[in-house]
C-alpha cells in the first residue's frame, strides 16, 4: 500500500482532458493523493485502505444523478455477467431455499441437462464439500461450480429421497434474455424479453424463427420488468420494425451529440406489433417503446414506464473495478424528455417516485396522472398526442389488478414458502407432472390440482403461516394460478410458467391480441 498514492496520482495525471481543465484536474488529484498518504501513514490506527478508497468513490458517485454508480471489483463480474450473453460453469439456475441449494432450471445444451439433472435436485455436495444446511450463501455456491471450461467438478443431489453423483465438465453456457416464447394463438406470437443484453437481438430473431414458421400475423413483445440493458441492442431491435432513415434515438451530453436511425433492413416494417410495459419498464425498454410508438409502428399496452433517460458509459478502473458514468441524456424521436426529474444527491428520494405514483393512484386509473399540456407531443406519422416528462405513456391503459392479494397471500409468497413447496412437490411427483406441451401438463395437472393445493395448505400451516377467517376464499384463485405456474416450470421451462400466469392472472395479453385482431394502420382501433 505504500506506493498506492503515487501510482494513484499519476494514474489521474494521465487522464485525457480537455486543455481549460486540466489544471482543475491535476489540482483535485494532487488533494486526493495528500488525504489519502496521510490517512495511510500518519491516522493513529490502521487502515483498509482499498476499501476506503471503496467508500470515497461510492459516496462521490452517490452526489451526482441516480444512475451514475461506483462498483467494487468483487462485484464487477457478476453484475457484468448477465449483459455479457455467457459465462463458464455447468448450466444450473438455482435459489436458496430453507438453507439448501435448489435447481429451479436446467440450461438446454450445458454439462448438468448432459448429464441428467433436473429442476427441483437439492444440492448436497460439491467436489465433496457438503454445502446443504451449513449455511452456504448461494454466491458461495456460484464461485464453487464455476470455472475454466474444460474443468471438471463432482456434485452430488438429493432427488426423490435419494442421492445421486453426478460428474460434469464445465462449459461456455449461454445466458439467454428471452424468458418466454410462444404463439398465443395461431400466427400471434409472444415474446418476453427480460433484459437488453449482448445477444438479445439474435435470441429474438431465433424465437421469431421457432414460432412462426410464416410471417407472423402478430408479435407481442413483453418488456413489463425489464430495467433495461445495452442502448444500441435496444436500437437494434428497433431496427426490425422501422423504415430507412427514421430516428430510433437521439443522444446529448457535453461530448456527446448523436442520432441513431433505422437502416431499412428490418424483416417486420409493417403489421401488427403490441409492447407491453409496466412500471418497472426502463432505459432501453424505453427506447424501444418510445420509437415504436412515436413512428405509429407499434401499440403500448400496459403502466407508465419507470422514466430513466440517462445513458451510462462504462470505465474500468486500475484495480478491475469499474465507473457506470452518466455521458448523455436521450429523447425519443419527437423530442419527448424519458427521464423522470430528479435532484443530483438524492438518490433515494429519486427510487421513491415508484412507489408514490403507486400511492397516489397512478397504477389504477390513467386519469390520476398529471398530463400538463407542456408535456404534449405529437407521433411523428399520424400526429396522435403523446406525453414527455418521465418515463411511456401507453396507448392502452391496463390498471394494475390488486384482485386475490391480501395478507396471507403475501406472507406465503413473500416468505418463499411456496416456492419451497412447489420444488418439494416437484421432487415427489416429477413423473406425474412430465409433459412436452402446456395442453399435456394440464390434463395431467388437473388430476393432481386439489391434492397440490391441500398439500400447500399443511405446508403452510406447518410453517404457522394460516388464513385469518375469510381471507383464502378471498386470494385462492392467486394462490392455486402461481402454484400451477410454478409446478409447470419443472417440465416446461420459463415459458410453460409465462403461459399460464398471462392467460390465468394478467389482463395485458388478452388486451394485445384483441389489438392484433382488429389491427388497423391508421390505429384507429386504439381508444
Amino acid at each position: 500500500m505504500k506506493r498506492l498514492i503515487p501510482v494513484l496520482l499519476l494514474a489521474c495525471l494521465c487522464l485525457p482532458v480537455h486543455a481549460q481543465d486540466s489544471w482543475a484536474v491535476r489540482r483535485n488529484a494532487d488533494k486526493v493523493a495528500r488525504a489519502l498518504y496521510f490517512l495511510e501513514n500518519r491516522y493513529v490506527d490502521t487502515l483498509d485502505m482499498d476499501a476506503l478508497v471503496d467508500k470515497m468513490l461510492d459516496g462521490m458517485m452517490s452526489q451526482l444523478d441516480p444512475h451514475s454508480t461506483y462498483i467494487p471489483r468483487e462485484r464487477v463480474e457478476a453484475l457484468n455477467e448477465p449483459l455479457d450473453g455467457s459465462f463458464e460453469g455447468v448450466g444450473i439456475e438455482y435459489a436458496l431455499i430453507a438453507d439448501t441449494i435448489t435447481i429451479q432450471g436446467v440450461i438446454a445444451g450445458g454439462p448438468a441437462e448432459a448429464v441428467g439433472m433436473q429442476a427441483g435436485d437439492k444440492l448436497l455436495t460439491i467436489d465433496g464439500e457438503t454445502v446443504a444446511g451449513v449455511g452456504v450463501t448461494a454466491d458461495g455456491v456460484r464461485e464453487r461450480l464455476r470455472g475454466p471450461k474444460g474443468t471438471r467438478v463432482d456434485v452430488t443431489v438429493l432427488r426423490g429421497g435419494r442421492e445421486l453423483p453426478f460428474s460434469l465438465r464445465r462449459d461456455k453456457i449461454p445466458i439467454e434474455s428471452i424468458d418466454a416464447a410462444y404463439e398465443v394463438e395461431p400466427g400471434i406470437v409472444y415474446i418476453k424479453l427480460s433484459r437488453f443484453a449482448q445477444n438479445s437481438a439474435s435470441e429474438f430473431i431465433d424465437a421469431l424463427r421457432a414460432h412462426a414458421k410464416q410471417r407472423p400475423r402478430g408479435i407481442i413483445i413483453d418488456l413489463r420488468g425489464n430495467g433495461g440493458g445495452f442502448m444500441h441492442v435496444a436500437a437494434t431491435l428497433a431496427d426490425m420494425f422501422l423504415e430507412q432513415g427514421q430516428a430510433i434515438v437521439r443522444t446529448e451530453g457535453n461530448y456527446i451529440e448523436e442520432v441513431d436511425r433505422a437502416t431499412g433492413r428490418g424483416f417486420y416494417k409493417e403489421g401488427a406489433l403490441v409492447i407491453l410495459v409496466d412500471e418497472n419498464s426502463a432505459s432501453a425498454s424505453e427506447i424501444l417503446a418510445g420509437a415504436l410508438q412515436d413512428w405509429d409502428r407499434a401499440v403500448i399496452v400496459g403502466r407508465r414506464t419507470f422514466g430513466k433517460g440517462l445513458v451510462q458509459q462504462q470505465y474500468d478502473l486500475q484495480d478491475g473495478s469499474q465507473m457506470r458514468l452518466t455521458v448523455a441524456r436521450y429523447h425519443t424521436p419527437c423530442g419527448r424528455v424519458v427521464q423522470s426529474p430528479y435532484e443530483r444527491g438524492q438518490r433515494d428520494a429519486y427510487f421513491r417516485q415508484a412507489r408514490l405514483r403507486y400511492e397516489h393512484g397512478e397504477s389504477f386509473s390513467r386519469d390520476s396522472i398529471a398530463l400538463p399540456d407542456s408535456l404534449q407531443f405529437r407521433t411523428l406519422r399520424l400526429g396522435r398526442t403523446v406525453y414527455g416528462g418521465g418515463g411511456i405513456l401507453p396507448d392502452v391503459f391496463i390498471p394494475y389488478d390488486t384482485t386475490g392479494y391480501n395478507r396471507f397471500l403475501l406472507r406465503v409468497i413473500g416468505s418463499g414458502t411456496l416456492t419451497e413447496y412447489a420444488y418439494d412437490y416437484v421432487d415427489k411427483h416429477r413423473d406425474a407432472l412430465q409433459a412436452d406441451d402446456l395442453d399435456g401438463f394440464l390434463k395431467r395437472y388437473a388430476a393432481l390440482e386439489q391434492d397440490a393445493f391441500d398439500g400447500l395448505l399443511d405446508f403452510c400451516a406447518a410453517r404457522e403461516i394460516r388464513p385469518e377467517a375469510g381471507e383464502l376464499s378471498v386470494c385462492e384463485p392467486v394462490l392455486r394460478t402461481r402454484l400451477k405456474a410454478l409446478l409447470a416450470r419443472a417440465p416446461l421451462g420459463m415459458t410453460g410458467y409465462w403461459q399460464i400466469i398471462n392467460r390465468e392472472e394478467y389482463p395485458d395479453l388478452d388486451r394485445a391480441v384483441e389489438i392484433i385482431k382488429n389491427w388497423k394502420d391508421d390505429f384507429s382501433m386504439v381508444p
